[in-house]
Formats: structure tokens, sequence, C-alpha cells
């Protein structure tokens, strides 16, 4: 780990430098490797780290909790119903009391400015484990799943995202993907794509780090990918209007067979959850009131050899470790 990342908040991206983003999945290369050798070694013993969740989780949430149990720290969990954010205390005043008792504290919520504003008070590092405009503890997941599953160099990668990319997960795939010098597009169609002040970042990144950076509706766009990417179309709660318009603008956009035939030596990744069967409520949902068995990735993909989803999941452990360790030790 060369770069000097102790007492920094884990925010968004485009907080660090390419060098220091590259410097995460690499720390969370080697914390992954020294694990599965049986030789951890613990770097955060006697810390304690809270973790504030708004959301629910199952990904973030236990990948905090079990890479501060590997390094000797200790997580107290706090949802809405647990304690007084946002109720009868504000974010400064919790972030106040927290930052005097706790090492770190993680965050998932809706407002970004939430997290910001838990960075700007409470006196220790904080983690955005998700909000509506920044995912970047998936980023580095995606980052070190690549690595291992594609043998071209960071630079040379031609990573590709499609369908919604408007929110969290597009937003941070552009600009991860300038920050580590890739071949990086998204593939959405118009009222879809990344907003403009997003895709100008991200290009201002790339004019440094040499990425290559497209925004198209055309499904052309993904030939030539050594990853294709992309993520959930509907939420619970929303309306049922909202699902058909949704539905019916990014149903060229399902990643499936034939999609993935033309970048046929592509890995598919997935952040997950993913509707692509029967077996969630959302997927019974949609399939009673659209007709659709499938949404986003059909199952023949997410089943397929090519499918990498699930290491893609485990490294949420490794790289929010690597975060942890390198905001800590």
């Amino acid at each position: 780990m060369t770069q000097n990342m102790r007492g920094r908040s884990f925010l968004k991206e485009s907080d660090f430098s390419p060098e220091q983003w590259l410097s995460f999945v690499e720390l969370a290369a080697e914390l992954k490797a020294e694990r599965h050798a049986g030789q951890e070694r613990q770097r955060l013993a006697g810390r304690c780290i809270a973790l504030i969740f708004e959301k629910t989780s199952t990904r973030t949430r236990c990948a905090f909790e079990v890479a501060a149990a590997h390094q000797g720290a200790m997580t107290t969990y706090l949802d809405t119903s647990a304690s007084q954010i946002g109720q009868k205390e504000s974010i400064e005043d919790t972030a106040r009391v927290l930052g005097r008792m706790y090492d770190a504290i993680e965050f998932r919520g809706d407002r970004h400015e939430d997290v910001e504003a838990l960075a700007a008070t409470a006196g220790v590092p904080v983690y955005n484990g998700l909000t509506n405009d920044w995912h970047p503890t998936q980023m580095l997941a995606d980052a070190l799943t690549i690595r291992e599953h594609v043998a071209a160099p960071m630079a040379e990668i031609v990573s590709t995202y499609v369908g919604d990319a408007r929110y969290n997960t597009g937003r941070s795939f552009l600009v991860s993907g300038a920050l580590l010098g890739q071949d990086v597009r998204i593939v959405a169609p118009e009222g879809y794509q990344p907003p403009a002040d997003v895709v100008s970042l991200a290009e201002e990144i790339a004019a440094a780090s040499g990425a290559r950076i497209t925004v198209t509706d055309s499904l052309d766009a993904v030939a030539g990918s050594h990853a294709v990417s992309t993520d959930v179309w509907v939420s619970m709660g929303e309306s049922k209007d909202v699902w058909s318009d949704r539905i019916a603008a990014l149903l060229p956009y399902q990643v499936n067979a034939r999609l993935m035939a033309s970048a046929p030596d592509a890995v598919f990744m997935h952040c997950l959850p993913a509707f692509h069967d029967q077996n969630t409520s959302v997927g019974r949902d949609v399939y009673r009131d659209f007709g659709l068995a499938e949404l986003e990735v059909t199952d023949e993909v997410f089943r397929s050899p090519a499918s990498v989803v699930f290491d893609q999941a485990e490294n949420r452990l490794h790289t929010i470790k690597a975060v942890m360790v390198a905001t800590l030790s």
C-alpha cells in the first residue's frame, strides 16, 4: 500500500486520484490472498466501527461486519428503528456523538448530503455504503473481480454497463472506470444515461488517466467488451406505472445470450440482487403484471460460465476490508 489513506473518509470515487483508487484494489488483492492462505494479520484490533443503515442490506452489512471481525475490530449496527438519527437527532449531532465513541462510521442511506455531513463533523473516517448518488464500495469489488478474471492490463480493459445508468451504480461505474484508465462504456436509452455533470466529471478524470469514455444508446458498443455489467430496473415500493414505463424502455437492453454473443469473451457482472427468475416477490409480481420471467438479465446468462457475480459479491468483503485497513491501521 503505497498511498497514505490514514484518517481519510471514503465517500465517492472522485475524492481520490487514479493512483489512490488503484491502490485500494491492490491492497484488497493482498488481503484476500492473505486470508485465503490462512495468514491474515489483524491490523484493526481494538477498533470500533458504527454501521448506520437507513436502507436494508445483505452484502454491504455482512461485508463490513465480517471484514471488521477478521481484522479484530468490533461493530455496532444502527438502523432507523434502533437510533434517533434523523428523527430526534440531526445527522450532525449524531456524528459528533459517534465520533467520540467510534474510530469510524459507515452510512448507507438515501441522501448523499447526509454521508457528507457525517464526514464533515464526525472527526473520524466515514464510509459510504451506498447513497442515491454513489456506490463506491461496489466499484472496488467490481475492479478486483475484473483484475482476477480478465488477463488484460487494467488500462486496456473494455468495461461496459448496460441498462438504467441514471443513479448510483451507473454513475459510480463511469467514474471508477475513468479513474482506472479503462475503455468504459455506458449503453442505455436516452433518459436513462448518467447526468451530464457526471459524464463531464468522468471525461475530466479520463483526460488525466488515459481512459476512454463512451455514453450511447447503441447496443453495438457492447462489442469487444471484457466485462458486461448491469443492475436492477425496478425497486419495491415504486408504483406499477413507473415499472411499466421503465420496463418498456429498458427491455431492449436486457443482458441475454444474444447481447453477450457480441462480446463472446466477456464476463458478466451484477452487483445483486438480480431479477433473473421468479424466486423473489419482485420477480413474481413482474411475471404476474407484465408476463416477463426475467428482467435485466436472463437466467441463462446469470447462471452461465461467463457469470462471475458471486466472486463479485465475495469481493465486497475484501475491498471493504481494504478501505478500513487503509484508513484506520
